[in-house]
């Protein structure tokens, strides 16, 4: 069901727009972590450690699968919020080839340099064979990867955010169910977690495509969409491949951080994997609202309600702000025993996954606000400034790995993604209160005109 956020209530439909994607965001996070947490339990830690430092690398190239994914669903929300519904369906179209081209090319990028990158960012040779059988599954996966982001971004384009949580929902089960077959009945270790990830995505995926077909008329091609030419392509890819590449300069910042993580042992990075996916869990109501502001800025920007713009996000800020308040307290309180869930009776390692949530708990709001002003300004068509957050990013976090890993070690590296938080977020604002001026500009030139 579509929803058009140019009318109504910037807080009411901000908030009836995030809960189901919320809700989708988090079974997503669930199947995600039911690798860990299953493969953690069942096999030991070392396993645990194995999947674990292969998570800058899932970023770094799954990360511009989700930025770029993002990117092309731009266009067909602005187009959706203009009421232009050939336009849609062409930028569907569009989207879909643009997306073809982008799985052959990372294929290519990643599969074949998989164990190298592994050996350069010095995986302990205790769990390099698992951490390699677990990422290059993964990687083969990746055109079923771009394919369910790219179909559940184009139905949020449209305004449709329940119709996702329905088919994260069965393929979170789908998942944990083939997690436990493939590990515990058929012996596969760490790739049978990986192989259960990328068939509930790929059913998932399947499941978006059937829908489009019998229940969205509006994203159903027709045989003329399919005839345009190179700007209609352009169009999304001056959009998509920087919002693709933002991500993936992220990445190699968290694959810095890795590099120096691995250096400190076994220990740290079961420590460290453990708090980073109660960290993912906690963030994700931040991270939903700045993809509902995604959708909300592009409609309005479409549709030419500048006004509704800023209101939805100072609305939208406060709304995020006091949640992310709450988890940095709930973090320093019951952050220990969270870790202990993941890591089981390791008292070393659940002291620093606790260090690693108080230190980044503390600054959640600098990330509400990132998540907020980045996607906004991404809503609006400005790639350009978000990629220049990203590279801040890279900078501050890099920094927090070389430097301060030295002399405070493990602690040193849990600074590394509120600094990078802080970098980013510095020039998102400035970029977001310039370009709210200027929209008032055109506003009042365009009721002058009139």
């Amino acid at each position: 069901m579509t929803k058009n956020l140019t009318i109504g209530g910037p807080a009411i439909l901000i908030v009836s727009f995030t809960v189901p994607l919320l809700i989708g965001n988090l079974f997503q996070q669930f199947y995600n972590m039911a690798d860990t947490f299953i493969v953690g339990r069942t096999l030991g830690v070392s396993a645990l450690a194995a999947v674990g430092c292969t998570g800058s690398l899932m970023f770094l190239i799954l990360g511009f699968v989700i930025g770029f994914t993002s990117g092309t669903s731009i266009i067909t929300a602005q187009r959706f919020g203009a009421a232009n519904s050939a336009g849609v369906r062409r930028s569907f179209a569009a989207s879909l080839v643009l997306g073809g081209a982008a799985s052959v090319f990372l294929l290519g990028a990643s599969v074949p340099f998989t164990r190298l990158i592994l050996v350069l960012l010095r995986t302990p040779e205790e769990i390099i064979d698992g951490a390699y059988a677990y990422i290059a599954v993964i990687f083969w996966g990746i055109p079923v990867a771009l394919l369910f982001n790219l179909l559940s971004n184009v139905m949020r384009a449209v305004g449709d955010s329940r119709t996702p949580l329905v088919f994260l929902v069965a393929a979170c089960v789908i998942n944990i169910i083939l997690d436990y077959v493939f590990i515990l009945v058929f012996r596969m270790k760490t790739s049978g977690a990986a192989y259960a990830t990328v068939i509930a995505q790929f059913l998932s995926g399947l499941s978006c495509v059937f829908f489009i077909l019998k229940k969205m008329p509006q994203l159903k091609i027709k045989k003329e969409d399919w005839r345009f030419g190179a700007a209609e392509l352009w169009a999304h890819a001056r959009v998509a491949l920087p919002m693709g590449f933002q991500m993936s300069i992220i990445a190699i910042g968290v694959v810095v951080l890795q590099f120096a993580l691995n250096g400190l042992g076994t220990t740290a990075v079961a420590a460290f994997t453990a708090a980073q996916k109660i960290d993912a869990v906690a963030i994700l109501p931040m991270s939903s609202f700045g993809v509902t502001m995604a959708t909300y800025s592009a409609q309005n920007y479409g549709a030419r309600k500048y006004g509704r713009i800023k209101s939805g996000v100072i609305q939208c800020s406060i709304i995020s702000g006091a949640f992310s308040v709450f988890m940095g307290i709930l973090f320093v309180f019951a952050g220990g025993f969270l870790s202990s869930l993941f890591i089981g009776e390791d008292p070393g390692a659940v002291e620093l996954s606790h260090v690693y949530l108080v230190i980044n708990g503390s600054c959640y709001v600098i990330l509400a606000l990132l998540f907020i002003f980045r996607q906004t300004l991404q809503g609006l068509g400005d790639s350009l400034i978000p990629t220049v957050a990203g590279v801040m990013e890279l900078v501050m976090r890099s920094f927090a790995a070389i430097i301060l890993s030295a002399p405070f070690g493990f602690t040193g590296l849990c600074w590394a993604s509120p600094l990078a938080w802080l970098g980013s977020t510095v020039p998102l604002v400035i970029a977001f209160v310039l370009k709210a001026k200027k929209l008032d500009r055109e506003a009042l030139n365009r009721v002058s005109v009139h």
